[in-house]
């Protein structure tokens, strides 16, 4: 419930009142007020709690949806979202310390295959294969779901040359991550990659499938993995809401370097 303390609207701030009224929900959330998947009051309810129209209410629970913090099902009401996903390392998570599986990123995420086939590459892919756009290549999609909703759509794609004939062109999940089975079915080595993340507004499919607002931006990364004779093995592609994402890099800062001794025999002059 909405804490009458807090229900206030200075008209004559600077803030608009529907930013105000965000800003309030917003802090109530954090406190804790609402916990993850609780519903909040009714639109009209709010509206009278602040004594503003449900239209500026409405505004506000948008911009909320917008960052990430609630979510609206329709017949039922608007909730707390439950779920903001801490990405550790980015795709280096995938490869693991030990080129294995990240147990702790498996435990609290299912990924689902969705098809495997050959499909036209997008610019970005067929850019980092060195093909034309539009070049049909082998394309293996997923989603990849919390208890509550979906966190990230995605797709791996490959060259047709290094995959016919293989395990990667059925449509089955591997009990082992995916770049091992290309390892072995293409008889290429992982030795390097490359991340690419941009931020960018989602297509209405990358919308529609994460249950977002089609004006929430998404983080979409490019993930280009290369053998040992610098050749893309594998271009995945990752795309995340981007308020409810967090990308996360722990790295170590090296200590200052000595300067060098003087060396006795240089004379100077």
């Amino acid at each position: 419930m909405i804490k009458e303390a807090s229900v206030q609207i200075n008209p004559g701030a600077a803030e608009f009142p529907h930013r105000q009224i965000a800003a309030q929900l917003k802090a109530q959330v954090r406190r804790g007020d609402w916990g993850p998947g609780e519903r909040l009051p009714s639109i009209p309810a709010i509206a009278e709690m602040f004594g503003v129209a449900k239209q500026t209410v409405q505004r506000a629970v948008d911009q909320l949806r917008v960052e990430g913090i609630l979510i609206t099902k329709p017949g039922s009401g608007t909730y707390v979202r439950g779920t903001r996903r801490r990405l550790n390392r980015l795709s280096r998570g995938r490869y693991g310390g030990f080129r294995g599986y990240h147990t702790d990123l498996a435990a609290r995420y299912r990924q689902q295959l969705v098809s495997v086939g050959h499909a036209p590459a997008p610019a970005e892919v067929a850019d980092a294969f060195g093909v034309s756009d539009g070049t049909n290549l082998l394309c293996r999609r997923h989603l990849v779901r919390t208890d509550d909703s979906p966190v990230e759509v995605g797709a791996s794609w490959f060259l047709p040359r290094d995959t016919a004939g293989t395990s990667l062109e059925r449509t089955e999940a591997f009990g082992r991550p995916l770049y091992q089975e290309a390892e072995e079915a293409t008889g290429r080595r992982y030795v390097s990659a490359t991340d690419t993340i941009s931020a960018r507004q989602p297509s209405r499919e990358e919308a529609e499938t994460l249950q977002i607002r089609p004006d929430t931006p998404v983080l979409h990364l490019l993930h280009v993995a290369y053998d040992a004779h610098r050749k893309p093995i594998e271009v995945s592609q990752a795309t995340w809401p981007g308020p409810m994402t967090t990308l996360t890099e722990e790295y170590k800062i090296p200590g200052p370097t000595p300067d060098p001794e003087p060396d006795p025999g240089l004379v100077l002059g």
